[in-house]
């Protein structure tokens, strides 16, 4: 009998929610097979089987929270250790005989019904987790509640709504948004036990999920229609509402002459695509400009963390990505400094081609420590966008225009068509000056208009 458990799936991951079985009890499963897809707060992923073999007990049920290490599923691997169940709806036959890896189990004299195999045992596993008296907290909602402050008497007020009201990361946001906003925290649980008598009458679906505030009631016209968020959707919800309330932003912005890269990457690009079997996109120029100002400031590449900041000496650059959906993924282009243009390219489009296809791994998407957005890809020439926590600054990109434009030769100024875009750099003002934030993208901007028109790729 083989156990499956649930494998580490990053740094800093120690949990994941179910969100499908791929097979059920009774089911075969071949060598590498999906077994069950599961969700962290970063991406999707599938859980394959490292055995062949028929699947015998799922040990949790699909939105269960799963800790890294737990047992998930038994696998029978057919070496007659034990006896899989005929059908997940019949009674297995009776058997003293326990799995082999029981001494994770409790002792039983006989085994449980299948049809009851689909909810935990009440005495499985329990998560590997510590406690307060008889409350548990995953290191996940340990780890949140140092970096914030937060001291365990207050935690153990949070109310939770996981598994045996265990607190999540939704619920310790939640917390967290009302103490930075002020509110009366003893007040807000008492009004959470009498809704009807200390608070206005607010449709639960109006309420936006993790932040403890309650939104008006939208009107409802005849022929709308109503669409739950997707669960990433709700993450990136909770995300940008956090930022906004844990930094105050700023935003600074330049506009920069961008014809001589224009023309360049005009000259360059078929030749490399020929040559390297990948296009030439102006990303990972604008990349390369920001590693170099981020050298220049090595400020900007900094976290905060309660009063401390945390100078990070690797530049991790976060890559906003728009994903088929609609939703948005920030995959991580990690020590981009040690890139040449042509190693920056070729990350860029590997990492964006596996957002689209959903195919990034947690470590993808983990260590980034400064973040582009490119909202230029829309349309759109300039933007203010929110930082990605725990992050201090993040830059927008706009469209790259043709603009007429005051030009300085030595015959005296002309007007000439020039290739122009925005950037637009946010900053955290608890650590980023104006001064600093302004230079930063100025710097960038220098970079970009300084383009060697010459220059070997």
């Amino acid at each position: 009998m083989f156990e499956l458990t649930m494998p580490k799936m990053g740094e800093s991951v120690a949990e994941a929610t179910i969100t499908q079985w791929l097979k059920n009890e009774g089911d075969s499963i071949a060598l590498d097979e999906s077994v069950l897809t599961i969700a962290t707060d970063k991406v999707d992923s599938d859980i394959p089987s490292p055995v062949a073999g028929v699947l015998v007990k799922k040990m949790f049920n699909e939105n269960d929270v799963i800790q890294v290490g737990q047992v998930i599923a038994h696998i029978d691997t057919g070496d007659g250790k034990a006896a899989a169940p005929a059908a997940s709806n019949q009674q297995p036959a009776a058997s003293n005989q326990q799995p082999a890896a029981s001494s994770q189990q409790p002792a039983a004299s006989s085994p449980q019904p299948a049809a009851a195999s689909q909810q935990p045992a009440a005495s499985s596993p329990q998560p590997a987790t510590k406690s307060s008296g008889n409350r548990f907290y995953s290191p996940l909602v340990r780890s949140m509640a140092a970096q914030e402050g937060v001291s365990q008497g207050e935690l153990d007020t949070i109310d939770g709504s996981g598994q045996e009201g265990r607190v999540t990361k939704q619920d310790l946001l939640a917390y967290l948004a009302q103490r930075a906003s002020g509110v009366n925290l003893s007040a807000a649980k008492a009004a959470t036990e009498a809704p009807t008598a200390a608070l206005p009458s607010v449709p639960a679906s109006t309420a936006p999920a993790g932040h403890g505030f309650k939104a008006p009631a939208p009107t409802v016209f005849p022929g709308d229609e109503i669409r739950e968020m997707d669960r990433m959707r709700k993450l990136i919800a909770d995300h940008m509402v956090m930022s906004k309330h844990v930094a105050p932003h700023v935003t600074s912005f330049v506009e920069a002459d961008v014809t001589a890269i224009v023309r360049w990457r005009e000259k360059v690009k078929s030749s490399y695509e020929k040559r390297e079997g990948e296009k030439l996109t102006f990303t990972p120029i604008f990349m390369e400009a920001v590693v170099k100002a981020i050298k220049d400031f090595p400020n900007i590449n900094v976290s905060v963390d309660g009063n401390n900041i945390v100078y990070h000496k690797p530049i991790n650059l976060g890559m906003a990505t728009a994903l088929p959906s609609g939703n948005l993924i920030v995959p991580v282009i990690k020590n981009a400094d040690r890139l040449s243009l042509s190693g920056m390219t070729k990350e860029v489009n590997e990492l964006a081609n596996r957002a689209r296809s959903n195919a990034l791994k947690p470590d993808d998407v983990q260590g980034g420590t400064y973040t582009v957005t490119n909202v230029g890809s829309f349309g759109n020439i300039l933007g203010t966008p929110i930082i990605n926590q725990p992050q201090v600054a993040i830059l927008a990109l706009g469209a790259i225009r043709k603009m007429p434009a005051v030009v300085e030769t030595a015959e005296g100024d002309v007007i000439a068509i020039r290739h122009k875009m925005f950037l637009s750099h946010s900053y955290d003002h608890r650590v980023v000056d104006g001064a600093l934030g302004g230079m930063f993208v100025r710097r960038v901007a220098d970079y970009l208009e300084q383009w060697d028109p010459n220059r070997e790729i």
